[in-house]
C-alpha cells in the first residue's frame, strides 16, 4: 500500500511541474510578445510612408525649380525667346540707360514713361543728307515715322495686340516704354511711290532698300533689327528701321557685321 501511494505522489508532482512549466513559458511568450509590438509602434508602415511623402514634398520645389532651370536654359539655346523678351514685373527706370554713351531702348532697359526728347535734330540732318544723296542715286527715301511719345506707342501696341494678339504684337512692335522711336533716334524709312512696300520685308529686297542697308552707315545710321537676330533684339527682321549711333559707331557696327546689343555686349 505505500509503494502504491508512493507512486501516485511522484506521478501528480510531474505533471504539476509540467503544468507550471508550461505556464511560465506562455507568460514569457506573451511579454516578449507585447515588448515587440511596443518597440514596433515607433516604425510603423503608415509612419514610414508619411515620412517619405514628407520628404518627397519637400524637395517637391527643387525639382521643379531644376526642371525650369533646364528648360529656360534649352530655350536659351535653341534662340527662342520667353515673355517676348520683356522682364516680367521690371520697375519702371527713373533715368534712361546709356551704355559706352550709347542711349539704349529695348526689351531689357526700358525708358521712363516721361521721357519725350523729341525727334533728335541731329539725326534728322542726317537723314535729310543721306536723302539728298539718294536722290542722287535716283531714289526718293521718306522718313514716314521717327519720334514717338510713350502714350502714342501704347495706343499703337494695344491696337497690335487687339489685332494680332500679344505674343503676336511682341514681335513687332514695342510695348509703351520699350520702344526706340521713343528716344527720337529710330527712323523708318521707305521709298516715296513704294507706299505698299512700307513696313514689309519686300523693301529690302528694292534697289531702293539696298542702297539704304549698304549706305546708311555713311550718315550714322545702322539697320537695327537684321534678318536671322530676332533671338537677340528681340524683334522680327525690319528693313526699315534705322538707328541714328553717329557715322563712327555706326561703321563700327555695319563692319562688325553684329546687332547693337552683340557689339555694346549688352546683356
Amino acid at each position: 500500500m505505500k509503494e502504491y501511494r508512493y507512486g501516485n505522489n511522484k506521478k501528480s508532482n510531474k505533471g504539476k511541474y509540467i503544468v507550471s512549466g508550461i505556464l511560465i513559458v506562455l507568460a514569457v511568450s506573451v511579454g516578449i510578445y507585447f515588448w515587440i509590438i511596443n518597440q514596433n509602434k515607433a516604425e510603423t508602415p503608415d509612419n514610414v510612408a508619411e515620412q517619405q511623402t514628407e520628404e518627397n514634398t519637400n524637395e517637391q520645389p527643387v525639382e521643379e525649380q531644376k526642371d525650369e532651370t533646364s528648360n529656360e536654359s534649352e530655350q536659351q539655346n535653341e534662340g527662342t525667346l520667353t515673355n517676348g523678351g520683356y522682364i516680367e514685373g521690371q520697375p519702371e527706370p527713373t533715368e534712361p540707360t546709356y551704355i559706352d554713351g550709347v542711349l539704349i531702348a529695348n526689351k531689357k532697359y526700358p525708358l521712363p514713361s516721361d521721357f519725350a526728347p523729341g525727334e533728335n535734330k541731329e539725326a534728322r540732318a542726317a537723314f535729310e543728307k543721306m536723302a539728298g544723296d539718294a536722290k542722287s542715286a535716283g531714289f526718293e527715301l521718306v522718313a514716314f515715322s521717327t519720334y514717338r511719345s510713350y502714350e502714342y506707342q501704347e495706343t499703337l501696341y494695344n491696337r497690335y495686340v487687339e489685332r494680332d494678339g500679344k505674343e503676336n504684337a511682341d514681335r513687332y512692335s514695342a510695348r509703351p516704354g520699350y520702344s526706340e522711336h521713343q528716344t527720337g533716334l529710330a527712323f523708318d524709312v521707305g521709298e516715296k511711290g513704294n507706299e505698299d512696300l512700307w513696313l514689309t520685308e519686300e523693301f529690302g529686297e528694292t534697289p531702293a532698300g539696298k542702297w539704304l542697308v549698304e549706305n546708311a552707315d555713311k550718315y550714322g545710321f545702322i539697320l537695327r533689327y537684321p534678318k536671322g537676330k530676332e533671338a537677340i533684339t528681340g524683334y522680327m527682321y525690319e528693313s526699315w528701321h534705322f538707328r541714328y549711333v553717329g557715322v563712327d559707331l555706326a561703321q563700327k557696327v555695319k563692319k562688325s557685321n553684329l546687332t547693337l546689343e552683340e557689339f555694346l555686349n549688352i546683356q
